[in-house]
């Protein structure tokens, strides 16, 4: 199997540069066994155009990393806050495995380092970037599943995503703050929020959004970010806040 996939000198001296040159089995903490696996899991798509002869990127190990992951940060959560409800469960699990969470851990163990991407296709998008980087930590997690078992898997997770935010206890502030006006409204029995988009500025690869959100007729809170989501996640943010300040006075 790794003749065939190998068949090319040039295959070998990148993944020879992977191991050698950027230290990933000192990252992971383990000898490697299956080189194919983590060639691919380190492959975005993007790369395929400047190396064919790869065949496949890292996008079916990213499906099978988030599940490991989803599982292993469940189970944590399960384990260790037995008191807990299924709600404070799920959102905690929300914070752990979110895209932005995923992005600071592989910027806090350098994966960049070692990921195998086509710049044309990349730019200067910080948000695409992101995105990138948190689709392949949850590939390597994918990879290291397959190649070592639930046990490495496990171990991995725990070291950089669950206990490095434990010790803050950050994984604790649920920052799904267009959830928790959703709630908010609701349980005070008002209208359930409308999100406008106000204005997109900037390039195709690099825009703002500007989002107005509103409850019945009246604006609560303007916010802006570099995609929709986070621009509606800033403007709920501000509604709530208002929102809270005008119940403390009544």
């Amino acid at each position: 199997m790794l003749k065939k996939f190998f068949k090319n000198d040039n295959i070998k001296i990148l993944f020879k540069h992977l191991i050698d040159k950027k230290s990933l089995e000192s990252l992971l903490g383990f000898k490697i066994k299956n080189k194919n696996i983590y060639l691919k899991a380190l492959t975005h798509t993007s790369f395929l155009e400047l190396h064919p002869e790869l065949e496949k990127s890292n996008e079916r190990l990213e499906f099978l990393g988030d599940s490991v992951l989803n599982l292993i940060v469940a189970k944590y959560l399960f384990e260790n806050y037995s008191d807990a409800g299924e709600g404070f469960l799920t959102k905690a699990r929300a914070s752990l495995v979110n895209r932005n969470r995923l992005y600071e851990v592989s910027e806090r163990i350098g994966l960049k380092n070692f990921l195998l991407y086509n710049e044309k296709y990349i730019g200067d998008s910080e948000e695409g970037f992101k995105t990138i980087l948190a689709d392949t930590i949850e590939a390597l997690i994918g990879a290291i599943f397959i190649d070592k078992g639930f046990k490495e898997a496990n171990k991995f997770i725990l070291k950089n995503i669950i206990l490095p935010y434990e010790k803050n206890h950050e994984y604790l502030v649920d920052t799904n703050y267009k959830g928790q006006l959703l709630e908010f409204t609701h349980a005070n029995k008002l209208d359930t929020p409308k999100y406008v988009v106000i204005s997109e500025e900037g390039p195709e690869h690099k825009k703002e959004f500007t989002v107005d959100v509103y409850i019945g007729s009246e604006k609560f809170g303007t916010g802006k970010g570099k995609n929709k989501k986070t621009a509606e996640q800033n403007a709920s943010k501000i509604a709530l806040s208002k929102l809270s300040h005008l119940l403390n006075k009544s």
